[in-house]
């Protein structure tokens, strides 16, 4: 069985955490986004904003999780899994902010391949800020291009799901697999 790991991406705000809650509410194999819970833990010790910070760190920390997201995802038992974000977008954000990065971050990106990639357009109607996203929307295309660049470079083919109702996107998901 060839295991399918998908991965969806896009800016802040695009709606990636609702088609994958829809995803899960459909019995879906799903894994959820994880710099929020990077930044909670950082906010009990005290850094307001670890990605502002100190990049770097916050950085290296949503890159162990993303390789331990990959590799529980290689291990389901289902034959599609879906994560929310993936090892390249560690990448993309830190072009976005401007910082350099050790080698092994390219690295990672080189040896662990997904199977597909559906990226959503920055949709100002249904961007919001709030604690965890402290970018503009203006921030947030910045971010989609950075996001569209880096996986490129790494020779992913970029789905674009189109705006409309979580069931409408995730219908489009389903047609465009297998």
């Amino acid at each position: 069985m060839e295991k399918e790991l998908v991965v969806i991406i896009g800016g802040p705000g695009t709606g990636k955490t609702t088609i994958i809650d829809g995803l899960v509410s459909k019995g879906h194999c799903c894994y959820p986004e994880i710099s929020r819970e990077i930044t909670l833990e950082a906010k009990k010790q005290g850094i307001e904003q670890l990605f502002l910070e100190k990049p770097l760190l916050f950085s290296e920390l949503l890159l162990e999780g993303r390789k331990k997201q990959f590799n529980s995802a290689i291990s389901e038992p289902h034959k599609t899994v879906f994560i929310d974000r993936g090892i390249p977008d560690v990448l993309a954000y830190m072009h976005y902010i401007g910082d350099s990065y050790p080698a092994f971050f390219d690295e990672a990106c080189r040896e662990h391949k997904y199977s597909k990639i559906f990226i959503l357009p920055p949709w100002e109607e249904i961007y919001e800020s709030d604690d965890a996203r402290y970018e503009n929307f203006e921030q947030a295309k910045l971010i989609y291009n950075h996001l569209t660049e880096t996986y490129q470079k790494y020779g992913y083919n970029l789905i674009e799901v189109p705006r409309g109702t979580v069931e409408d996107r995730i219908k489009f998901i389903f047609g465009h697999l297998a």
